[in-house]
């Protein structure tokens, strides 16, 4: 059977388990610790929990929750000097997958268990192609020849929407973007139908409608051939659209574990209130500030015997002292708080967050950044199977951020919103087009206009940690651009701008003697948001600057640039594919796809009066945290296949998958118009 045959039949409900029958997965007790030069960190602590065949079972917490650490332990993969599972028992399809010998576990991994990984990067093998990475479960758990490896790889790259499959295969990973080769880890983990699939943040670098088809394809397997999942996942929303059950976990422990309906709509632990205010909503109306959870998670290597959530919890009581077993909720599932039953009783309720919001008046001064007819075209080289070419990455692209702005940039994985950022500063040279900043043309700017440029132009990339030298201290990083421009003067004036820059970001002044791998996720993107602030700018990129955090340090990050922009007057170019953030945060708001701008509008008219079809999808593409509304929808995918680059449509470059494409939009290249008062389209339909 083939995987496109699998996807058919979108609205098949899951068996129950019959009864007396045994889950596909059993997890007991499980503890994983590893050995540190600081002592032993207990990463997993007496978790347990089982998954029946066919289920979704989502994984959700803050980074260093244990969550992927438990994924690790299933699939026997911690590190074979440093970490161990001292205790507890994980039973798969009736094995013990603990007494299990090395070749045991090959056997399995693939075949019946596949694992899709966080970060693609870092696990496809760079000097292999993509090709042969996908074929090799294929041949090995298989027995499939090379020409029907060759076959399947192509149709599961069509699968996950990856454009031109029989040129990729022999491509490598670094000629791919983050999103395509996160597709390409999905096609690897679906190969061999395995009976179980975890899934380690799956659809963090997609884009909103490649993550609904992706999902949409994960669970139809998990209907179909009774495939369980497991995702583990920081995106709520995705939770609620495909969970049915969820588990909470804080600081290696289990918070709360029940039925998804239940979690979300009355969660009985302080930590699972916390989260789920911690999300923007489309669908609901703009607040003031986000909710956050302040503080940060205990230090695994030394807890203490108190609730490990107390020192964050707003509620915490005397008791609070001792540390809480998992109690039997109202709700069918289990909580680890002592105060559980005055949360069901409505006595305990989260504060809201203070503070005004941005003022987004319209703004009559001088853009700070005006681009005009920016365009961007690469030269590829092709594959043994086909002839290169030339990639049109950003096509007649044009807009203005004002002072203390921001313009939020949304679209696919491929759009060109990362090349855009790149030629505002000025990574790459552009095709054609013109950038001005402060009123000065970059095209044409002297080296030393080209120099002030540098220093009011900053970015703050999406992965901090790869972005920050790893042998350098935090003071060391913010200290450096201080001493190439000439900003200070001294030893002491710059540990002195780098602890008032720390502040500014919410660091303590310490934090300056730390390395990065002795970070959070969140601190380090605050230390890069710190060293893009040092040099004073007046306009910053943020090149899917939260997509990777949690959602409660996502809320801090986001009210944090709020504050900044309040404070110093920056403009930013805010490039996401989440539609709730740049909601949240943007302005106004400027949609792409394929390189060129379909729609640019106010950020609230976008979001209730968006004009272009593609803006449409998106929007109907993103899921809702709240599992109730997402059952009533219907799954609201993206028809048709994504064009490729290297040959581009005629005419409007959505009409391949547009619901109202006629003979003229294919024909016609419709240009960016003012079809209502501020608000602009790319459509003839319009």
């Amino acid at each position: 059977m083939s995987i496109v045959e699998v996807g058919e039949g979108l609205h098949e409900r899951r068996g129950t388990r019959p009864e007396n029958a045994a889950p596909l997965l059993q997890v007991e007790d499980l503890h994983t610790q590893f050995s540190t030069s600081r002592g032993i960190v207990r990463a997993v602590e007496g978790v347990s929990f089982t998954v029946d065949r066919g289920e979704v079972v989502a994984i959700v917490g803050e980074s260093g929750s244990g969550k992927s650490v438990t994924a690790l332990s299933i699939m026997r993969l911690l590190p074979r000097l440093t970490g161990k599972i001292p205790k507890g028992k994980i039973v798969f399809d009736g094995r013990s997958l603990l007494d299990l010998d090395d070749e045991q576990m090959r056997e399995l991994r693939g075949r019946d268990i596949s694992m899709i990984f966080q970060e693609p990067m870092t696990s496809l093998n760079p000097i292999l192609t993509i090709g042969l990475q996908i074929k090799e479960p294929l041949q090995i758990h298989l027995g499939m020849t090379d020409e029907q490896a060759t076959a399947r790889a192509v149709e599961l790259m069509q699968l996950v929407g990856i454009p031109d499959p029989e040129r990729r295969l022999d491509q490598y990973p670094h000629q791919f973007s983050g999103g395509m080769r996160q597709r390409v880890m999905i096609a690897i983990g679906l190969a061999c139908n395995p009976k179980l699939i975890i899934a380690d943040e799956p659809t963090t670098a997609l884009d909103v409608t490649i993550q609904a088809q992706i999902l949409e394809l994960m669970k139809n397997l998990s209907r179909k051939l009774n495939i369980a999942l497991i995702i583990i996942t920081h995106n709520l929303g995705v939770v609620a659209r495909y969970a049915d059950r969820v588990i909470v976990m804080y600081a290696a422990r289990v918070a709360e574990q029940g039925p998804a309906e239940a979690v979300f709509h009355r969660p009985r632990h302080p930590y699972s209130l916390g989260l789920l205010r911690s999300v923007p909503r489309l669908d609901r109306p703009r607040g003031s500030k986000l909710e956050t959870i302040e503080g940060l998670p205990p230090n695994l290597a030394n807890v203490t015997t108190a609730c490990r959530f107390a020192p964050r919890c707003p509620f915490r009581i005397a008791v609070c002292d001792r540390e809480p077993p998992l109690f039997d909720t109202d709700t069918g599932g289990v909580s680890r708080c002592h105060r559980h039953e005055e949360i069901a009783a409505g006595k305990i309720t989260w504060a809201a967050a203070g503070g005004a919001g941005l003022d987004f008046a319209a703004n009559t001064e001088a853009p700070v950044l005006s681009v005009r007819n920016l365009t961007k075209n690469f030269s590829v080289s092709g594959g043994l199977r086909k002839a290169g070419g030339t990639v049109r990455a950003v096509q007649d692209v044009s807009f203005d951020i004002f002072p203390g702005e921001t313009l939020g940039l949304v679209g696919e994985s491929g759009c060109g919103k990362t090349t855009v950022g790149r030629l505002i500063l000025r990574l790459e040279e552009p095709t054609a087009g013109e950038i001005h900043f402060e009123g000065v043309n970059l095209s044409t700017a002297s080296p030393a206009e080209l120099k002030a440029m540098r220093r009011k132009v900053q970015v703050i990339f999406q992965d901090p940690y790869s972005s920050l030298n790893p042998r350098m201290t935090v003071g060391q990083i913010i200290g450096e651009p201080l001493h190439v421009y000439k900003i200070v003067d001294g030893r002491k004036q710059t540990e002195e701008r780098v602890a008032s820059l720390l502040g500014n970001v919410g660091l303590r002044s310490e934090m300056a003697e730390r390395y990065p791998h002795q970070l959070s996720g969140g601190q380090r993107q605050r230390v890069g948001i710190a060293r893009a602030l040092a040099m004073e700018p007046s306009f910053i990129v943020c090149d899917e600057a939260v997509s990777a955090l949690d959602v409660s340090i996502q809320g801090q990050i986001i009210n944090l640039l709020e504050e900044l922009q309040r404070k110093f007057r920056l403009a930013f170019l805010f490039i996401a594919h989440d539609l709730a953030v740049v909601r949240h945060i943007s302005a106004r708001v400027v949609v792409m796809y394929f390189g060129r701008v379909m729609e640019v509008a106010d950020r609230d008219a976008i979001y209730s009066e968006s004009l272009h079809p593609y803006t449409k999808v998106l929007l109907d593409a993103a899921p809702v945290p709240d599992p109730t509304i997402e059952k009533q929808r219907e799954p609201r995918l993206i028809k048709g296949e994504l064009p490729s680059h290297l040959a581009p449509p005629s005419g409007c470059v959505f009409n391949t998958r547009c619901p109202l494409a006629s003979q003229e939009c294919r024909e016609t290249v419709p240009a960016l118009e003012e079809k209502r008062p501020g608000h602009f389209a790319a459509c003839i339909k319009v």
